[in-house]
């Protein structure tokens, strides 16, 4: 079980920005990872705009966001292309790091159970710890209520 003040899984998933990237790489920054279920679909595509309108805000705040999902790079660059999103999309195709981050989970849509992932956001700190876990996100808000959060620490 993933919890507060403990290490965030490593994690190694291509990117949009076409190299492979590692929680490594921002070391000695803010990270928020917010794991989402799929490109172009309505409550992701509000989340993932919110982040991307209030991005200089994070960068200010010496934070990177990364948006993850199962699509694959192709979708993400679609993703991207369409919305004009200006941080990484990382892919998991494989599930490898949805599964070390707990969100590839039962989910219930209309009366019928799944596995898919369950949207979470986590907050890393510059050495790597988790700060903060949002779990079950509802989009409406949520990327103001993130940016609140890292203000306030």
């Amino acid at each position: 079980m993933l919890r507060i003040n403990s290490k965030a899984p490593l994690l190694k998933l291509n990117s949009t920005d076409g190299k492979i990237y590692s929680l490594k790489h921002s070391l000695g920054k803010y990270i928020v990872l917010y794991f989402y279920p799929k490109d172009d679909t309505p409550g992701c595509t509000i989340e993932t705009n919110d982040f991307n309108k209030l991005l200089p805000k994070f960068k200010k705040l010496n934070c990177d966001v990364f948006g993850i999902s199962k699509d694959d790079l192709k979708s993400h660059h679609k993703f991207k292309e369409k919305y004009k999103i200006k941080f990484d999309l990382l892919s998991d195709v494989e599930l490898n790091i949805l599964k070390k981050y707990k969100v590839w989970a039962k989910k219930k849509f209309m009366g019928r159970e799944f596995i898919g992932i369950v949207r979470t956001t986590f907050l890393i700190d510059p050495k790597g710890k988790i700060v903060k876990i949002w779990d079950n996100v509802k989009v409406k808000d949520h990327s103001k209520e993130v940016l609140d959060t890292l203000k306030n620490i």
